[in-house]
């Protein structure tokens, strides 16, 4: 009669013991600032927020409010930009195009107009120094007027003028990358948003994200994707260019999207969002380590959604809403960056 009992407790012991031994894997990480900070804020930012942490091969936070979930899709405005910069390199790499190749080489309207000598590499980090609109929602509306991106960007070379010599001035807008993007349909003969598709999304298993538009495409902000589309493709920059054990770009690649392109050049103009930061190739830099080393690269959107890779602290995050972003928002989420960072420790 004594050994059940006996056998009982031993039992009974031995899960406690294990888990005992599971407690530290779920309680590693001390998310309780970033709750509080996202409570605080839940309005400020739309009621509706999804936040993720990424670290490690798994999610360690997910914080869903309002109406979102992981998989709600919305549009992600200028974060369209980190895609578009990845989807070139995919050409870079298969020896189609050459960052240093010069517009007119792919788009002869810009040798009609004087702008041939403009760069590749120039697009995507918004040296052009063509003139164009702030982004913001009239320029929004404006892109969304043209009826394919061929006549949006041969506008670009017949009628906005350069006002800097390409190489030696920033200035934030949708040209650079829309240019890139229309490149990429000559080259291989395909709609941009197939490129995107079939290169990016269905690599990464980004099921709902598309940049299809019932009128022009637009690489510089028409995506629309969700919280956990997008964190596969941040997952793909932490591990260098691999997800799921499959390679999507080479680490040179990931190295060379995340060089500073803008360091000690003048600005012309650069969004509240991106203020005190470098830009490197569809994607803002926002520290960097004594070396100059880029260690914290992120590509904020005017639709608030902030995605963001930190590979000092070996983590990807995202704050995914659908309002739009202003100054003082910034703040918040440069707050939840250090809510995140002190986590990690």
């Amino acid at each position: 009669m004594t050994q059940k009992p006996a056998f009982i407790c031993m039992k009974v012991s031995l899960i406690l013991l294990f888990l005992q031994l599971l407690q530290p894997a779920f309680s590693q990480y001390n998310f309780t600032q970033a709750d509080a900070l996202l409570q605080q804020h839940q309005q400020q930012l739309g009621n509706n927020v999804v936040a993720l942490v990424y670290k490690n091969g798994k999610l360690v936070y997910q914080k869903e409010m309002g109406g979102f979930n992981s998989n709600t899709p919305a549009r992600i405005a200028s974060c369209s930009k980190w895609l578009t910069a990845a989807l070139v390199m995919t050409f870079v790499e298969e020896g189609k195009l050459n960052l240093d190749d010069k517009v007119g080489k792919y788009l002869p309207i810009f040798d009609t107009y004087g702008k041939s000598y403009i760069t590749v590499r120039q697009c995507l980090s918004h040296l052009s120094g063509i003139a164009a609109d702030k982004p913001g929602l009239l320029s929004f509306i404006k892109i969304s007027r043209y009826s394919t991106l061929e006549v949006e960007v041969n506008d670009f070379a017949s009628k906005n003028e350069i006002e800097a010599k390409p190489g030696s001035a920033f200035r934030y807008s949708a040209v650079g990358l829309n240019i890139a993007g229309r490149i990429l349909e000559v080259i291989s003969k395909k709609p941009f948003d197939r490129l995107m598709t079939d290169r990016i999304f269905k690599p990464l298993g980004m099921k709902n994200s598309s940049f299809a538009s019932e009128k022009a495409v637009n690489p510089s902000g028409g995506a629309t994707s969700t919280a956990a589309d997008y964190m596969n493709f941040l997952t793909m920059i932490l591990n260098k260019g691999m997800f799921n054990g499959k390679r999507l770009l080479s680490e040179a690649s990931i190295a060379e999207m995340q060089q500073s392109r803008t360091h000690g050049l003048s600005i012309t103009y650069t969004p509240a969002a991106g203020e005190g930061f470098e830009y490197g190739y569809g994607e803002w830099v926002q520290e960097k380590d004594a070396a100059g080393n880029s260690t914290v690269v992120s590509s904020p959107g005017l639709f608030g959604t902030w995605p963001l890779v930190d590979m000092g602290r070996q983590y990807a995050s995202i704050i995914f809403v659908k309002t739009l972003l202003n100054e003082q928002r910034k703040d918040v989420y440069l707050q939840l960056k250090q809510a995140f960072d002190a986590a990690m420790k």
